[in-house]
């Protein structure tokens, strides 16, 4: 089967930081199901990953994880799916990944696909998701439902992958008041469009521009990028007792700045479950499959921003670099061989 991969840890532009290559195609055992991959999303723990772990067997490492396609195979175990079935999904930080022709995965964190959705659409959504719904939910501990809630959530990085489905998931699904951070004014524009209330410049004092905003008090903060850069600030800003959620890995961070407010801090790893394989690690599976409800219901929508073509090594590397560049927009999709 074709694949896409690397042996060695090497800068995007490097002529080897992604190859093209062939490879057997993988056989499903236990609760494994193989997956015909249809469309795959690039998301910034791909470059992250390929920057830092090289294969140690003189193998090629496959990078992915988000995925829509169609069931080929099963394991002995199985009982959610059957071969035929649309599912997408985000895999296991622990195993290969979806940049390949056929991929296994553990069924208990796999979801059924939108009917409504095209595959490439799909496939946008399933590690944003994953991560921002058990970052909104379980971390920081906001209610679902539309009850009036009287508090602000605030989302730094508001035009990013997880951004872009957390301000849906917020707006349609609490009754918390949204405000987003982005710095263009194109990316302003997506996180209204997606539903925030306010949308905030963070390359500017936040501070004041909560402040005129004159909204509930900021209760809930989803850090979402460069959190080092911006959690003193936060600090100064966010309610007594309020819950500061993270999700990136700031090379500076010091809770110590939240100790006067008893501000409780909250990482979120949408890995955690699998790499662990822990009791609950089928919520995935029905969280996915509520996520798909919601979009053919029409209440969340997709985040799929821009189409690469065709999955190869060339056109990850243009998806790669324009993530590393910091500049990307919602989610970028590759779709078909």
């Amino acid at each position: 089967m074709k694949a896409v991969g690397y042996q060695k840890s090497l800068p995007i532009e490097a002529a080897d930081s992604l190859v093209d290559f062939e490879i057997a195609k993988p056989e499903p055992k236990g609760r494994d199901i193989r997956v015909a991959v249809k469309a795959i999303s690039a998301n910034p723990v791909d470059y992250k990953v390929r920057k830092r772990a090289a294969p140690t067997d003189g193998g090629y490492k496959i990078l992915g994880f988000d995925a829509a396609g169609v069931v080929d195979a099963v394991g002995p175990d199985v009982s959610l799916f059957k071969p035929g079935d649309e599912v997408f999904y985000a895999g296991s930080i622990l195993r290969q990944g979806t940049n390949s022709e056929f991929h296994l995965v553990d069924e208990r964190i796999v979801g059924n696909k939108p009917t409504s959705l095209s595959f490439a659409q799909a496939a946008a959504l399933p590690l944003t998701s994953i991560t921002a719904w058990e970052l909104l939910f379980d971390r920081l501990g906001a209610v679902p439902g539309k009850a009036l809630d009287p508090r602000t959530l605030l989302i730094t990085g508001g035009a990013g992958g997880v951004g872009s489905i957390l301000i849906q998931l917020a707006r349609r699904l609490t009754g918390l008041t949204v405000v987003a951070t982005a710095t263009r004014p194109e990316s302003q524009k997506w996180c209204r469009d997606l539903g925030a209330h306010a949308v905030i410049d963070h390359s500017q004092p936040m501070k004041e521009q909560i402040e005129k905003l004159k909204l509930p008090p900021v209760g809930l903060v989803a850090s979402l990028t460069f959190t080092d850069q911006h959690y003193k600030s936060i600090a100064d800003f966010i309610a007594p007792q309020g819950r500061f959620g993270l999700i990136d890995d700031p090379p500076e961070f010091n809770i110590v700045a939240f100790k006067g407010k008893a501000v409780s801090i909250h990482w979120e790893s949408m890995f955690t479950r699998s790499s662990f394989q822990t009791s609950d690690m089928i919520a995935q599976h029905y969280l996915l499959n509520d996520v798909a409800d919601l979009i053919d219901k029409g209440v969340l929508r997709t985040t799929l921003d821009q189409t690469f073509g065709t999955i190869n090594a060339a056109n990850l590397k243009r998806a790669h670099a324009l993530l590393e560049s910091g500049k990307s927009r919602g989610k970028i999709v590759l779709e078909g061989w």
